[in-house]
């Protein structure tokens, strides 16, 4: 089973524009996340896909590998898509370009469901969080899953998932962490289906996946990354190093 790691790097970005190209600690942000992807020792290859020249010289000029997009892309997954379409390989990790620190150990259990998947009855892999603070469960911009008594994905939202008409029963809220493990004929799929409603209104692309019949299985971590989404953030990283 060949696996390979692809990281989706767009120059724009509304919140940060160009930050995957900022300094951190004597190396851009893209340099250090593919550097890490790399250093899991995970991966048969790790590749940038990007729309940026500026990105593309970066990681060529670094000794790393990297592919142009040829086509404009709303979302990573089409990104990626592009890329891989023709390349021989079984298993794509989505790995996200903002977050240099990368853990080995919930990607090593998100490649192990596609290992332990003899039926390939799994057509994508994810990690999820549990979240217990009721400002984090009513964040918009923490995405919740709730998944079957298997793990499989039922549904993802902005909104609070399940709602919590009965207070006492138990439930846990569950964030999605967006690393993906795709099969490759699952990825490429996606690509060439068209955007439904669900998918318009939330501006989740993984529910692209589930309103076409695709089976996510989801695992569940402690670990959450930390992500470069602003210049505090930027920041925060750069103490960490």
């Amino acid at each position: 089973m060949k696996i390979i790691a692809v990281i989706p790097a767009r120059y724009a970005s509304t919140r940060f524009p160009a930050k995957l190209m900022q300094d951190l600690g004597g190396k851009t942000v893209i340099s250090r996340t593919y550097q890490a992807a790399v250093n899991t020792r995970l991966f048969d290859d790790v590749f940038v896909v990007t729309d940026s020249i500026l990105i593309y010289d970066e990681i060529i000029s670094n000794g790393g590998k990297a592919i142009m997009s040829v086509k404009e892309h709303e979302s990573g997954s089409d990104r990626i898509a592009e890329a891989v379409e023709n390349l021989d390989v079984d298993i794509v990790v989505n790995v996200q370009g903002d977050e240099p620190f990368i853990n080995a150990e919930p990607l090593a259990k998100v490649l192990d469901v596609f290992r332990n998947d003899f039926d390939k009855k799994v057509d994508l892999a994810s990690l999820m969080v549990e979240i217990t603070d009721e400002e984090d469960i009513n964040n918009p911009n923490n995405v919740k899953v709730v998944t079957d008594q298997s793990g499989f994905a039922l549904y993802f939202s902005r909104s609070v998932i399940p709602y919590p008409r009965e207070k006492s029963v138990g439930v846990r809220y569950m964030k999605h962490i967006g690393i993906y493990a795709f099969r490759k004929e699952a990825l490429l799929a996606f690509y060439h289906l068209p955007m439904k409603s669900l998918e318009a209104s939330e501006k989740l692309e993984q529910l692209r996946y589930l309103e076409f019949g695709k089976r996510i299985k989801m695992v569940e971590t402690t670990h959450v990354g930390i992500g470069i989404d602003t210049p505090e953030d930027l920041e925060k990283a750069r103490k960490m190093l």
